[in-house]
C-alpha cells in the first residue's frame, strides 16, 4: 500500500503544522479551512496568520473551502475540534477515505472516543489516530519530536507512517487506538489542573504530584475503555501528558493558569479565539466516570471550577483532605 497524496481537514494552528509536515520535501497537500480569510492567506503569502502566525508555510499547500476538491487524496488527516468533528465529516465526502484523527478529546453529546465518531459518520473508511507531544508552532518549524500513529490495518498504518515521517517527525507505530485517543484527551484536562496549580503559585511539588495522580486518573479510565496501559506511559499519554502540564504555549494550561490567578472560567473560555479542549472533555469525562465509577477527582474538580460550582480555594480544601489510601489502588 502506498500513501502519496494527502488533504488536511481543519485550518487551526495544529492542522496548519500538520499540513506543513505533510508538505516535506515540496510534495503538494491540499488544507480545507472553514474561514476565508484562512484560506486567502495561505494561497497568498502563504502564511496562517489567524492562527499559527509568523510560521512560513511551504509553497506546496494549496488552501481550500470546498471539500469537493479534496476527493483525489489518498488520506485525509483530520484536525477539526473534537466537538465539531461529527458535522464536519457529515458534510465530506468520505467514501473510503482513510481518515487520521489529529484532534483531541471525546464528543460531549455521546461520550464517544473520536474514532468511534468518525466510524459512526463514515462507516467504510479506515480509521487511524495520530497523537504525542506536539506543540503546532514547534512542529511547523521543524524542531524534533515523536508521536504515537495507531491503526488496527497494519498495511495502512505502516503507509501512512512512511508517508508522514521524517527526522524532525519520528512515528512510533500501535494497534491499540483506543489508548491513542484516551490519553490526548484527558491530558488536557489535567493540564487545566496544572494550569491552576501554576496560577495560584502552589510550587514545582505540586504540580509534579498532580501529574503524577493525573496519570492514575488517565490509567483507571483508559482500562475501562480498553486502552493499554503501555499505550498510556508512552508518546500519546505521558508524553503529551508532561508537555501540557508544563508550558504556557499549551492552551489548556494558560486557561488553567489563569482560572488560578482568579479570573472567571465563563469570561476566559468566552474570549478565547482558540479552543481549549480540555473545557468540553471535562464535563463529559465527569460523567462517564461516575458512570462507569472510575475514581477522576482531579477531572471532577476541574468540572466544578469549569462549571462555576465552587471556588480554587474549596477544590484545593477537597482534593487536600482526602483520606489516605495505598498509592496502586
Amino acid at each position: 500500500m502506498s500513501i502519496d497524496k494527502i488533504a488536511v481537514v481543519g485550518g487551526g494552528a495544529w492542522g496548519t503544522a500538520l499540513a506543513q509536515v505533510a508538505a516535506a520535501g515540496g510534495k503538494d497537500v491540499t488544507l480545507w479551512a472553514l474561514e476565508d480569510d484562512v484560506v486567502s492567506a495561505i494561497n497568498k503569502i502563504h502564511e496562517n496568520p489567524i492562527y499559527l502566525k509568523g510560521c512560513k508555510l511551504s509553497e506546496s499547500i494549496r488552501a481550500t473551502s470546498n471539500f469537493s476538491e479534496l476527493s483525489d487524496a489518498d488520506a485525509w488527516i483530520v484536525v477539526t475540534p473534537a466537538q465539531h468533528m461529527r458535522a464536519v465529516l457529515g458534510r465530506a465526502p468520505c467514501p473510503n477515505m482513510p481518515l487520521v484523527l489529529c484532534s483531541k478529546g471525546i464528543e460531549e453529546q455521546s461520550g464517544q472516543l473520536l474514532h468511534n465518531v468518525a466510524a459512526d459518520v463514515c462507516s467504510s473508511s479506515p480509521i487511524a489516530v495520530l497523537s504525542g507531544p506536539t506543540f503546532a508552532h514547534e512542529v511547523a518549524k521543524g524542531l524534533p519530536t515523536a508521536v504515537t500513529l495507531a491503526c488496527e490495518d497494519d498495511d495502512l498504518c505502516n503507509a501512512l507512517r512512511d508517508r508522514l515521517s521524517m527526522p524532525s517527525f519520528r512515528i512510533y507505530t500501535s494497534d491499540d487506538v483506543a489508548g491513542a485517543e484516551v490519553g490526548g484527551a484527558i491530558k488536557n484536562v489535567l493540564a487545566i489542573a496544572c494550569g491552576i496549580v501554576a496560577g495560584k503559585e502552589l510550587g514545582e511539588n505540586a504540580r509534579s504530584a498532580l501529574i503524577a495522580r493525573g496519570f492514575a486518573e488517565m490509567k483507571r479510565f483508559g482500562a475501562a475503555f480498553g486502552a493499554r496501559e503501555e499505550t498510556l506511559a508512552g508518546l500519546s499519554g505521558l508524553g503529551d501528558l508532561v508537555l501540557t502540564c508544563s508550558s504556557t504555549a499549551s492552551r489548556n494550561f494558560s486557561l488553567g493558569k489563569a482560572i488560578g490567578e482568579g479570573k472567571a472560567a465563563a469570561d476566559l473560555m468566552k474570549d478565547r479565539t482558540t479552543v481549549a479542549e480540555g473545557a468540553h472533555t471535562a464535563p463529559v469525562l465527569r460523567r462517564l466516570s461516575r458512570e462507569k465509577d472510575i475514581d477522576m477527582p482531579i477531572v471532577a474538580a476541574v468540572d466544578d471550577l469549569l462549571a462555576g460550582r465552587c471556588d480554587v480555594d474549596a477544590v484545593l480544601e477537597r482534593l487536600l483532605s482526602r483520606p489516605p489510601r495505598p498509592e496502586t489502588a
